[in-house]
């Protein structure tokens, strides 16, 4: 049913495709109407019904594997592909301009964020639309905008104390994150039916930028995220192709890093790397959401009961395994091996907080480029100088690690699976910690910001997803705090009312009441406490966001 107030977008000859503007953003209809223009929306629309049905068929094996795993099904490497693992072959050589990844630098696609990130010395800049970013229609819509500026060099940017940002004239490489396969766009409809958030997104900036690119000697560029299986990697692959010649492309011009950020993925790696070799810019090791995917995908089984958020750190066996096999898989085929977030943000008021969080990420980058990996994320402009002096430290001179095979790695299933962390506790401050960022993180996301300064780190939607997980796998495996009570609804509700009123005295009442904190907590309460797992935390939030 469509809500009333939409300002709608037909085109004549496309009745079938559909924009609707919230009320909210009705002064972004001028930049929606150059965004959307009838030539885009028909290549929305064509590429839509292409993919969805088999998106559709994709999502429903999702879910039947999830109740396999939670039935108590163990994952494990996929026995029809054994050949294809066994033999030798390599992906698709790299673009000139994406040779070199050592530090990459993600964020939102708002101007200023856009122009910093750009500016500040990374090797690649990762623009992104999905969980740094709240999906509102003014954000989706105003990031594509700038996008298209950006490429072109027209972007700008004036700050309400009068200073103006303008483009360096050497920038980071772009690349784009568009949304996962399990949100719609609600705002643009084919035949009566939400697009999927990944094809707009992606289609939107491959329409209006693929040739531009090309034409400045680079290329259009993207990461993927959230894939659970080599199959989804294919029908990547075959958007790709269809993208390609669609708008007259030439083949093989795009390429799409994958983040390997769910549990089931990383016993496919070598599969998705196969399926999207043509186009293949390496694997990337996720953090929180291949945390969060553990508890997720096999929710309700105590043996996959993890501890503190902050004890789980990439150093323990299971994360060690996963990024040591990710680096091995990757190098064998000739695709790099991208490490973890650094998402400590420096204070500028207290010298001490920032070399506390400097040496953190030091420690944390000599790990990645010891290990192999050819680079990695950070989350502010200010962490790029010493993530790259580790990286320059371990490579010299050479662009990248792939000559490091890693032969001595032998991951098995039984590792990536062994989530056991001797000593590993479940503490009140990890529950309160877990209780505090997630209601932060949420309020932050509905006021339409997706990435959150929050105690000394840059927080995303993985953040609040790990958050309001540990609290329902805690709840519902009665999970004993090392000070002693059990972890209950209860025990979460009196905690929840104790952080909000923290949260109330650090930010006042006025920006309490505007900062949508209340209704954060009951969002959390709907998917930290309910009986039945619940699939993604920004499906529901998805509904209360314009």
């Amino acid at each position: 049913m469509r809500r009333p107030g939409y300002a709608r977008i037909r085109a004549m000859a496309l009745s079938e495709a559909e924009v609707r503007i919230p009320p909210s953003a009705s002064d972004t209809r001028g930049v929606a109407e150059g965004v959307l223009t009838p030539a885009a929306r028909e290549f929305l629309t064509k590429l839509h019904r292409e993919v969805e049905p088999t998106r559709i068929g994709l999502l429903e094996t999702r879910q039947r594997r999830w109740r396999e795993l939670r039935d108590g099904a163990t994952p494990a490497f996929p026995e029809e592909t054994a050949a294809q693992r066994r033999s030798e072959w390599r992906v698709a050589e790299a673009p000139r301009d994406l040779r070199v990844r050592k530090v990459e630098i993600t964020g939102p696609t708002d101007r200023k964020m856009l122009i910093n990130a750009l500016n500040s010395g990374a090797s690649v800049y990762m623009a992104d639309f999905e969980d740094a970013n709240a999906p509102t229609w003014r954000n989706m819509i105003e990031g594509q905008r700038n996008l298209v500026d950006a490429i072109q060099r027209a972007i700008e940017f004036r700050s309400p104390d009068g200073r103006v940002y303008t483009l360096s004239d050497r920038t980071a490489t772009l690349v784009v994150r568009p949304r996962g396969w399990h949100l719609g766009e609600k705002h643009f409809l084919v035949d009566g039916d939400p697009i999927a958030g990944a094809l707009f997104d992606f289609g939107l900036y491959f329409f209006h930028n693929a040739r531009r690119l090309l034409e400045k000697g680079s290329g259009p560029y993207f990461y993927l995220p959230k894939l659970e299986s080599y199959r989804e990697a294919r029908l990547w692959s075959e958007i790709f192709r269809w993208s390609e010649d669609a708008l007259g492309i030439p083949r093989g011009s795009i390429r799409a890093t994958v983040l390997v950020e769910v549990i089931t993925l990383a016993f496919e790696m070598d599969e998705v790397l196969h399926e999207l070799r043509d186009y293949s810019g390496g694997l990337n090791a996720g953090r929180w959401d291949y945390m969060f995917s553990i508890i997720k995908k096999f929710a309700g089984r105590p043996e996959f009961t993890l501890p503190d958020r902050a004890q789980v750190t990439m150093a323990v066996p299971f994360m060690r395994a996963y990024t040591e096999l990710l680096v091995k898989t990757c190098h064998r085929r000739g695709a790099f091996a991208l490490g973890g977030m650094a998402a400590f943000i420096p204070n500028r008021r207290d010298p001490a907080v920032t070399e506390a969080a400097l040496a953190k990420v030091r420690d944390d980058k000599v790990r990645e480029a010891t290990d192999g990996f050819d680079g990695t994320w950070v989350a502010h402009p200010d962490l790029v100088e010493t993530a790259m002096t580790e990286f320059d430290r371990a490579l010299g001179t050479r662009p990248n690690q792939l000559d490091r095979q890693r032969p001595e790695v032998d991951v098995s299933a039984r590792r990536l699976l062994d989530v056991k962390i001797p000593g590993a506790t479940i503490t009140d401050a990890g529950l309160r910690t877990n209780v505090n960022v997630g209601i932060q993180y949420i309020a932050s996301w509905l006021r339409g910001t997706g990435a959150a300064a929050i105690n000394n780190l840059m927080e995303d939607a993985a953040t609040a997803e790990i958050s309001r997980s540990q609290i329902w796998q805690w709840v519902h495996q009665r999970a004993r705090l090392a000070e002693g009570p059990t972890v209950t609804r209860e025990l979460v509700a009196k905690v929840r009312d104790e952080e909000l009123a923290r949260i109330r005295t650090a930010v006042g009442d006025q920006a309490y009441a505007q900062g949508r904190y209340d209704e954060a907590a009951a969002l959390f309460d709907d998917v930290a406490l309910a009986e039945d797992f619940v699939e993604f935390l920004t499906l529901p939030g998805y509904a209360r966001l314009d």
